[in-house]
C-alpha cells in the first residue's frame, strides 16, 4: 500500500499530443493514474477524484479529451476515431515520463480506457471503468443497432450522428441543455418512471431536451460548476464533443481484429443502479468473468445516476482508492 503523499494545489499545463495540444490538470505525487471523462463533461468531471486520489499516494492526472476544453479540436470528424483517442491516451503517459499507467474512466472516458487497455497492456497495467461497461468490439454495426431502437422514438445515439443536427439544438442554449441534460441522468432528478425516457427524440421534429426535467439542478451540481461546463462549450461549440459518436462505425471497423477480446489486466467496474447504461447493459456486466478477467472490484451503487464520480464522490473515491492500493506495485 502507497503511503500517502500532502496533497498539492491542482497543476494546469498542456503537452503536444497527436492532433495537437492536450491539457490537462494533475495532482499529487505516486504512481500514475489518468482519468478521461465522458459527454458532454471535461477534466473537471474529475475534480472530487484529483486530491482525493492525491491523498492516497497517486499522481492523478485529468484531461481535456480531444474536442473539449482546452484540448486541440481537430476540423475533420474521423480525427476523433476511437483509435486517435487510444494514441493520446499513450502520448499522455509518455509526455509525463512515465512508462505505465492507470487508467480510469466515465462514459465515453469508460470506452476510452477500455480500448487503451486493450490496445497497450504494456502500458496500461490495469482499467477502472465508471458507468459504462467493458462490451468487446464486434457484433452488429452500431449504427444499424441504434437505427432499431424505439420504433416511433430515435435514439440519442442516432439523432447526434448527422453533423450540426444536435449541434442547433444545444448551440443557442448551451447553459440550459447541459442543466436539462445532467439533470434527466441524474438520480434525483431524472425522470420518473412512466415519463418520457429522455434517451430518445421523436422522429417528427422532435429534440432531446423536450424531455429534459426542468426548475432545478440534481444535487451534486452548483450554479458555479454549471457555469464551468457551460462556459467551455459556449466557447468551443459542441461538435468536437459529438464527433465521438459520429465515429462508431469507423471504431467498428478499425477494431475488428479484435472482436471478442477481453481485457485482462486487473480491472474494476463502478455503475449506478439507476443508470440506464448499467441497466441495458446487464448482459455485458454477467460477461465479465469472460471479458474481463482480471476484474477485482465491482460495485453497483443503489440510487445513483450516471454522473457517478460526481453524484456519489466520497463512495466512489473510496472504492478507487481501495482498488488502487490493491494492485500489484509497480517496478
Amino acid at each position: 500500500m502507497h503511503q500517502p503523499a500532502p496533497a498539492t494545489d491542482l497543476r494546469h499545463r498542456a503537452i503536444e499530443g497527436p492532433a495537437g495540444r492536450l491539457h490537462l490538470v494533475e495532482q499529487g505525487t505516486g504512481p500514475l493514474v489518468v482519468l478521461v471523462h465522458g459527454f458532454p463533461e471535461s477534466w473537471y468531471s474529475w475534480r472530487h477524484q484529483l486530491p482525493a486520489l492525491a491523498a492516497a499516494g497517486y499522481r492523478a492526472v485529468a484531461a481535456d479529451v480531444r474536442g473539449y476544453g482546452r484540448s486541440s479540436k481537430p476540423a475533420a470528424t474521423d480525427a476523433y476515431r476511437m483509435l486517435a483517442l487510444v494514441e493520446d491516451s499513450v502520448a499522455l503517459v509518455r509526455a509525463l515520463g512515465e512508462e505505465t499507467a492507470v487508467i480510469i474512466g466515465h462514459d465515453w472516458g469508460s470506452n476510452i480506457a477500455a480500448i487503451s487497455a486493450l490496445l497497450h497492456p504494456e502500458i496500461f497495467r490495469a482499467v477502472g471503468l465508471l458507468s459504462v461497461p467493458y462490451a468487446p468490439p464486434g457484433g452488429p454495426r452500431p449504427t444499424d443497432v441504434f437505427a432499431r431502437m424505439g420504433g416511433d422514438q430515435e435514439f440519442y445515439v442516432s439523432y447526434f450522428q448527422e453533423p450540426g443536427r444536435a449541434e442547433a439544438e444545444m448551440e443557442p442554449d448551451v447553459r440550459g441543455w447541459l442543466a436539462g441534460f445532467f439533470a434527466a441522468l441524474s438520480a434525483d432528478t431524472m425522470p420518473t418512471q412512466g415519463e418520457p425516457d429522455p434517451h430518445f427524440v421523436d422522429r417528427t421534429g422532435g429534440h432531446l431536451r423536450d424531455r429534459f426535467p426542468h426548475g432545478r439542478l440534481p444535487s451534486w451540481l452548483t450554479e458555479g460548476d454549471l457555469d464551468v461546463y457551460a462556459g467551455e462549450f459556449e466557447r468551443t461549440g459542441m461538435t468536437g464533443a459529438l464527433n465521438r459518436y459520429r465515429n462508431m462505425d469507423r471504431d467498428w471497423e478499425d477494431l475488428a481484429p479484435y472482436s471478442g477480446a477481453p481485457i485482462k489486466q486487473p480491472s474494476l467496474f463502478i455503475g449506478g443502479g439507476l443508470d440506464a447504461s448499467t441497466t441495458w447493459m446487464a448482459d455485458a456486466i454477467n460477461a465479465y468473468p469472460a471479458t474481463l478477467p482480471g476484474l477485482t472490484s465491482s460495485h453497483i451503487l443503489d440510487d445513483s445516476g450516471h454522473w457517478i464520480q460526481q453524484e456519489r464522490p466520497d463512495e466512489v473515491n473510496r472504492l478507487l482508492a481501495a482498488w488502487l492500493n490493491s494492485l500489484p506495485p509497480t517496478a
